[in-house]
């Protein structure tokens, strides 16, 4: 997912995220983690997912890689 390594990102979707949901957000480092599937908030994953492109995704692993 790598939201974490965008924190405006990151930050939009932790606010947002009680605005789809009554559960308490269960989030790793890049995992969200729901008990039931009826609980996912689908519409705000594909929000999400409109929110980076993969070519953006692939130039900030790119940058923020350690060589």
């Amino acid at each position: 997912m790598g939201i974490y390594s965008d924190p405006a990102l990151m930050n939009w979707f932790v606010s947002e995220y009680p605005k789809h949901s009554k559960q308490k957000l269960d989030m790793g480092k890049s995992c969200v983690r729901f008990k039931k599937m009826d609980e996912i908030p689908y519409e705000l994953v594909g929000e999400l997912m409109k929110k980076i492109s993969v070519k953006e995704w692939i130039h900030v692993y790119e940058t923020n890689m350690k060589k």
